[in-house]
């Protein structure tokens, strides 16, 4: 402003000081308003002012968990809020803040929320949304919520029932490391700075295990490799929360991981309490809603008697037993409105429930006795019905007791996976559970909103649990959608979620290794009121609803014969031993190893069937310039071979899959497929095609994507033709047979081959072709099974279908075929001279100039009346072959087709799967028979053994029990 004035009028220049802006006191003009500037301006530069500095006062702790650095930082961000501190790991910083609602509470209940976030500026990325802003909440942040309230919430004290609000978020992120951990110690460092009354500090540690070792606060890299994510909270003596994801560890090595986890999470400790040392607040004197003792005495003079009637009764149920109950406090009520006691009456409610918490913990303390009557270590009564809606891919309903779930199975392409925008984690998720709790399932009223983090929680428990058994996604690339809905709750129905699930997805044809089951523990601990310890206490397996409210915690785990999978540990008391925790791993075992077995008597292997209605999935394998001719300009041909047939495409790398409602669907897309992207050309494959042009020797055919053949006129028919038009006709569609290729490279094409010879109802040229088609899509689909008297539904887990480009290879030995006439090698050759169309009985189809070394020789037929009635055509290789037949010298014997498979009928089987309690074996035809290892016998099988064995019985479902043949 000297400047310009001086500039504009040099007279400026000659006033005296005591007439300027700023000797009077003024701010200056430039300032956008005028005013006084303060004594500390004037005094520091009288010509240039310079505004006021704050000094932020910041207060660190440094320290070292395993080989990470961690620090921990208060006073410079958030400075107004009631507790601030951020928590950094390397690059990866997270702040946690937490403020009280002013005022005195009038609520009886502990008001928390914990809200998550995981901003994209995190990762230096701006939202892919319209927005391109953050919506509403992920399921991961409503999950890393979760993870926080967990162990926070039992410390506060008993009765301070003021909103709390507790806002973490991640500042900045490397993705090496999970932010989840780091927020919740950063949530109890600033719980510990506020003047909030909170009987903290705790310390959240992750650990995981690679090739038995384990590992102290995994990187991301590393926990994909990790068979355990163990996330362990505690305060310094006490167990306050468990959250574990694991491929089937057992109870031993868990508790191991249990011991080192609990030091490790006491590091934390110390550095806050440091912290709270330099910068925390005094605890404010908050008001506590405490039950008066002369309420609580009245209600219980009242109530006690009548309540311990109601529990001791087991014929109750629960909805019978809370009607019982709540007349109970009624008769109280108007006890108290007589008496005019309206301190009783406001505080009715929450001393009947005091009463009912005291009297049934006394009861199973000093008695053994739970409320339905069961022992402790008592499961409810199970009921399993697996299939039970047929349409569906897969479906399953589970009762447990009074809980009721019903769980189906959706399969779909991989590109139906659930996009995930975590700023840590896989990209995409192909395994996804969903769960739901509606009103209805407690016989109340209420509105179905979003998402809801009870049901996202309860969910994710049952997809870690299940996640660990499903196959590779090389071996099974397909995405998977499980539904729970919750038909009935009385307890654990996050569990019983798991169990229905495991079984839908074996109905949907997944080759699941093993069930998986799940039980929920309980406990009721007496509590030495003057030291805290637990003089007294009681584990309950399977817990019902009233259970888990009165007792001390609701300890999930789920898993299968070999170990545990998931494990989701919330209490209500501040702190359990871990001691406790570990002797309860041993009835939860018990416990899951009773359902399991249940769950095993209903369905024990993945189902089987041919159901032309049943959904079905293909993946081919195609160039990506093929891909690309296949979606066309802008995906547009891809559209329209959707809108078609029904079906829907997906395309990635190198890779096509189809998802179909049924076969005959299938069979569309395939065709429109193959006919705009070809297949390579084999001798003896058969391609369908449409005539272009009609010349004086021949046809010229366009097939296989555009590609032109030629049908000599010699080819049309086995009786004499004078003329081409005769017998074809331009833009006739014919199925036509390769037969070679000339010199110059052109292909030859037969339609004769394709036709009977005069006198012969079979055309074994077709049948030979077919066998030598190229490997076929996987399709998969939902299943059936064997019948009660052994004859089998068709059904298929995966089907070889006539496709695309595809190597030629044997099928695996798990597929399953339809009802075929098998006849031997020999026979085939017999019938193939007599009929005078091969002069070789095992020449084989190959691909066009290969050499006949190229490919070894198909000697298995298919009758072709049966690949119509079943309209799928299946390479059939040596391998399937010889679980029908044996050769014993030069004679060649064949044993009947396993469909009749009848009681004391012996075959010889190979191991396909070895489970814990016995084997799947496969007895040929994609038929599975069950051996169950026998006391003291022989249980040292690898898989493709072969064995000779006999049919002893067969399971409710039809399925074959066989039995081995002695030696002798």
């Amino acid at each position: 402003m000297a400047s310009m004035a001086n500039r504009a009028n040099p007279l400026f220049n000659n006033l005296p000081h005591f007439l300027t802006w700023r000797a009077l006191g003024f701010r200056t003009i430039c300032s956008g308003r005028m005013g006084f500037s303060s004594q500390s301006q004037r005094q520091l530069d009288p010509e240039s002012p310079v505004a006021g500095t704050k000094v932020l006062e910041t207060f660190k702790e440094e320290f070292e968990i395993g080989d990470r650095l961690i620090t921990l930082e208060s006073g410079k961000i958030a400075r107004f809020a009631n507790g601030a501190v951020v928590l950094g790991m390397e690059e990866t910083k997270v702040l946690s803040t937490v403020a009280a609602a002013k005022g005195d509470a009038v609520r009886d209940f502990l008001p928390l929320t914990v809200d998550y976030q995981e901003k994209q500026f995190a990762q230096g990325v701006i939202p892919n949304t319209f927005m391109r802003r953050e919506g509403a909440p992920k399921e991961r942040e409503l999950l890393c919520g979760r993870i926080i309230d967990r162990p926070i919430r039992p410390l506060f004290p008993a009765g301070f029932y003021h909103e709390v609000q507790v806002t973490a978020s991640v500042l900045s992120s490397d993705g090496k490391q999970d932010p989840d951990v780091l927020a919740a110690n950063a949530t109890s460092a600033a719980l510990m700075l506020s003047d909030i009354p909170w009987a903290g500090p705790i310390g959240v540690i992750r650990i995981g295990r690679i090739s038995g070792q384990f590992i102290v606060n995994p990187t991301m890299d590393e926990l994909s490799l990790s068979d355990l994510n163990l996330v362990y909270a505690c305060t310094r003596d006490k167990t306050i929360m468990i959250d574990v994801q694991a491929r089937e560890i057992s109870e031993k090595d868990l508790e191991a991981g249990l011991r080192l986890a609990h030091p490790e999470a006491v590091k934390y400790i110390e550095p806050q309490i440091k912290l709270a040392a330099k910068a925390g607040k005094h605890k404010k004197e908050y008001k506590l809603s405490m039950m008066p003792d002369r309420t609580l005495e009245k209600v219980g003079k009242l109530a006690e008697a009548p309540i311990e009637a109601v529990f001791t009764d087991p014929t109750y149920g629960k909805f019978e037993r809370g009607e019982a109950l709540e007349n109970i406090t009624q008769d109280v009520k108007k006890v108290l409105e007589e008496e005019c006691d309206e301190e009783s009456l406001r505080l009715l409610p929450k001393a009947v429930d005091t009463v009912r918490k005291k009297v049934v913990r006394r009861r199973i303390i000093a008695e053994g006795f739970r409320l339905d009557g069961r022992r402790l270590d008592e499961v409810r009564p199970l009921y399993c019905e697996a299939g039970n809606l047929p349409m569906l891919h897969g479906s399953s309903l589970f009762n447990r007791g009074d809980t009721q779930v019903l769980c189906t199975v959706t399969l779909g392409a991989p590109g139906d996976a659930q996009r995930l925008e975590s700023i840590v984690g896989p990209p995409t998720k192909r395994f996804m559970l969903h769960y739901s709790f509606p009103p209805f399932c407690i016989n109340e009223v209420g509105k179905r909103g979003g998402l809801n983090r009870r049901e996202v929680g309860h969910g994710t428990l049952a997809e870690k649990a299940l996640l660990a058994v499903l196959p590779p996604e090389d071996d099974f690339p397909y995405t998977v959608r499980i539904n729970s809905e919750v038909m009935a709750s009385d307890g654990s129905t996050s569990m019983a979620t798991v169990c229905g699930g495991s079984m839908a997805l074996m109905d949907a044809g997944i080759p699941l290794h093993e069930h998986v089951a799940g039980v929920s523990v309980g406990l009721v601990s007496e509590v030495d009121q003057s030291t805290g310890s637990i003089k007294d206490y009681r584990i309950l397996t399977d817990i019902l609803g009233l259970e888990d409210h009165l007792g001390d915690m609701d300890f999930k785990i789920a898993g299968t014969q070999r170990g545990i999978t998931a494990i989701q540990l919330d209490i209500k008391p501040a702190g359990i031993p871990l001691d406790i925790i570990c002797e309860s791993l041993e009835p939860a075992r018990k416990g899951r190893i009773q359902i399991l077995d249940h769950m095993e008597r209903e369905i024990s292997v993945p189902r089987t069937q041919d159901d032309r209605n049943s959904p079905r999935l293909a993946t081919l394998k195609y160039s990506n310039d093929a891909l690309r001719r296949l979606l066309g300009p802008l995906g547009a041909l891809k559209r329209k071979i959707e809108d078609e047939t029904g079906a829907r495409i997906s395309v990635s790398d190198g890779t096509l899959t189809i998802v179909a409602k049924n076969q005959s669907v299938m069979e569309k897309v395939l065709e429109k497929v193959d006919f705009i992207l070809g297949r390579e050309i084999e001798i003896g494959g058969i391609y369908k095609g449409r005539v272009s042009s009609i010349k004086e020797y021949g046809a010229f055919v366009e097939f296989n994507g555009g590609q032109q053949g030629l049908l000599h006129i010699s080819e049309l028919s086995h009786e004499p033709v004078s003329r081409v038009s005769d017998v074809v006709s331009i833009g006739q569609q014919l199925s036509l047979i390769c037969i070679g290729q000339d010199v110059r490279g052109n292909i030859k094409l037969s339609l004769k081959a394709t036709l009977p010879r005069p006198g012969s109802e079979t055309n074994n040229v077709v049948e030979e072709s077919v066998s030598s088609t190229k490997e076929a899509p996987s399709v998969w689909a939902a299943a059936g099974d064997l019948s009660s008297n052994g004859q089998q539904n068709q059904s298929y887990i995966s089907e070889k279908l006539p496709a695309s480009k595809y190597e030629a290879g044997d099928i695996n030995a798990s597929t399953s075929s339809p009802p075929i006439l098998i006849r031997s090698a020999a026979e085939c050759d017999e019938e193939e001279k007599s009929a005078g169309l091969v002069q070789n009985s095992k020449a084989t189809s190959r691909p066009v100039g290969a050499s006949e070394t190229d490919h070894e020789p198909k000697t298995f037929h298919q009758d072709s009346s049966v690949l119509a009635k079943s309209g799928l055509l299946q390479t059939i290789n040596d391998k399937m072959s010889k679980s029908f037949s044996k050769k014993e010298g030069d004679k060649t014997e064949v044993r009947s087709p396993v469909n009749t498979l009848k009681i004391g009928t012996k075959v010889t089987a190979k191991v396909y799967q070895i489970r814990t309690g016995g084997l799947v074996l496969d007895l040929g035809g994609g038929i599975r028979g069950m051996y169950r290892f026998e006391t003291n016998g022989k249980n040292d099988f690898e898989v493709d053994d072969e064995l000779q064995v006999v049919c002893v019985s067969f399971s409710s479902k039809g399925i074959p029990v066989m039995s081995l043949v002695d030696d002798e």
